[in-house]
């Protein structure tokens, strides 16, 4: 008898911890906005309280966790007004405070987006105004070094307004670590790199060396599937999602959709996109007149099926995140300084809002990591 109630009180400990994260929430600043905000997450009822944020920071617009959450990684867009920049910060799970400790540019104009290795040794960051990405290493102590390779993407393409040259917009490592995919608005490529992290300049052009999209496209962000053998392009300017099969460093397109309704006639602004931590969902954030997330279903070959559209209740939606139970979905609405919490439903995939909100100045970038 006491040793199963033992075991019920672990089973119980455990299970409350699984369900408590902290959410990170990167801004724009200038208007209010502190920085960085933390919160507590409890997915088990939704419920988010403010902990803590940073004094000054200028444009985090998207952050990164180590994988031990230990150290917070930020980007600091400045508009080319200074050289863009990347900051780290050191984080206590037991109080929920940032603390800065280093500051090193990017070598580009307005850093946007910024990936973590596993083992914790390596930041790579992407550009988009100065159309190239940097690499870094990381020290133990989570300090940033100056970076020990700057790989500039030339070229251009349709849209002359939005693809006069090269945008970096992202830069994602393949699941097993070997590559690089950095999708680029300006050129309409998926360009892809070779990752060896035991060299000093750990990136070399694959072969191919890219994946082409669809003229006037836009490439944006990008997923691979959690069975990692499919990955998912949300394209922003044509509203657009590229499905891929995936091996060893090669995409395969299988097909291409919209992101918004047929008789859509306003303008497209796909942002962010997340599969279901189970792989049956696929989502993408609409901004542009639209102020939606996008709802598709998974096949087990790994097409898409469109199922809704779920408005957002705000304006400009940019990043959102799944916590990892699946239980809830959270997005960013940028110009109506919201974050709205909506419940997943696991069956069917849609999304229903909970009646809670987080009002916080310009928000971005939503990240979360377990809070034990």
């Amino acid at each position: 008898m006491k040793i199963a109630l033992l075991l019920s009180f672990v089973w119980l400990s455990c299970s409350c911890q699984a369900q408590n994260f902290y959410l990170f929430t990167g801004t724009y600043t200038g208007t209010g906005s502190k920085g960085i905000y933390v919160y507590r997450f409890d997915a088990s009822t939704g419920k988010a309280i403010h902990v803590s944020n940073t004094d000054t920071c200028v444009n985090p617009s998207y952050v990164a966790a180590s994988y031990g959450g230990k150290y917070i990684y930020a980007v600091n867009e400045t508009n080319g007004t200074n050289p863009g920049s990347v900051s780290s910060y050191a984080f206590n799970k037991n109080t929920g405070k940032l603390k800065f400790l280093n500051n090193q540019v990017t070598g580009g104009d307005d850093p946007c987006y910024v990936t973590i290795s596993r083992d914790d040794q390596w930041m790579i960051v992407g550009n988009y105004s100065g159309g190239n990405l940097s690499v870094f290493r990381l020290n133990k102590n989570g300090t940033i070094n100056h970076y020990t390779q700057l790989v500039q993407d030339t070229g251009s393409s349709i849209n002359e307004t939005r693809q006069e040259k090269a945008h970096v917009h992202s830069t994602v490592l393949s699941p097993d670590e070997k590559y690089l995919f950095t999708p680029d608005l300006g050129t309409d490529k998926v360009m892809v790199y070779a990752f060896n992290k035991e060299h000093t300049r750990p990136l070399k052009p694959y072969s191919p060396a890219y994946v082409t999209t669809v003229a006037g496209s836009g490439p944006r962000h990008f997923t691979f599937h959690p069975d990692h053998h499919f990955a998912y392009l949300v394209n922003e300017l044509s509203g657009t999602v590229s499905s891929f099969t995936y091996l060893n460093g090669h995409l395969e397109k299988m097909e291409e959709m919209a992101t918004h309704p047929a008789e859509y006639k306003g303008l497209p602004g796909s942002a962010d996109i997340h599969t279901s931590p189970d792989g049956k969902f696929l989502y993408v954030s609409n901004r542009g007149d639209e102020n939606t997330i996008t709802i598709f279903s998974i096949s087990n070959s790994g097409r898409l099926r469109l199922l809704g559209f779920q408005p957002t209740m705000g304006r400009t939606p940019r990043n959102f995140v799944i916590d990892p139970t699946g239980t809830f979905l959270l997005v960013a609405n940028q110009d109506t300084d919201n974050i709205v919490i909506f419940r997943r439903n696991k069956k069917t995939g849609g999304l229903k809002y909970t009646g809670r909100q987080l009002k916080v100045p310009k928000p971005v970038c939503l990240q979360m990591i377990p809070a034990k």
